[in-house]
């Protein structure tokens, strides 16, 4: 995963605001009921577009979730995995930014 963290240009990493990157092996239980399907990655948080000084401070950090057991379930080789969790971090960052899924799905992100 660090090698797709290290794949987001420089200068969109730096407009990351308050967000935490972590790796679990599953999503929960609610998780998967709530987004259901194979669950990559999850963003859970308040987007950039939707944040203010007023309704935005002294929160945690938003979380970006990537879950390692179904990325490994779905890939066939290191090269596949290797593109899917690259995938899968630019899709929850994208969130971060405010970015839907029908957007990114129009952006062959999806």
């Amino acid at each position: 995963m660090a090698d797709a963290l290290d794949e987001i240009p420089e200068e969109l990493a730096r407009m990351m605001e308050n967000v935490a990157v972590v790796v679990e092996d599953w999503p929960t239980d609610e998780q998967r009921a709530e987004h259901g399907g194979a669950l990559f990655g999850l963003y859970e948080g308040t987007d950039l577009t939707q944040r203010s000084p007023i309704s935005y401070s002294g929160v945690l950090p938003d979380r970006i979730t990537i879950f390692r057991g179904p990325l490994s379930e779905a890939c066939d080789t290191e090269e596949d995995l290797a593109e899917e969790i690259l995938v899968t971090v630019v899709h929850e960052i994208a969130h971060h930014f405010g970015i839907s899924d029908d957007r990114l799905e129009e952006l062959g992100w999806d």
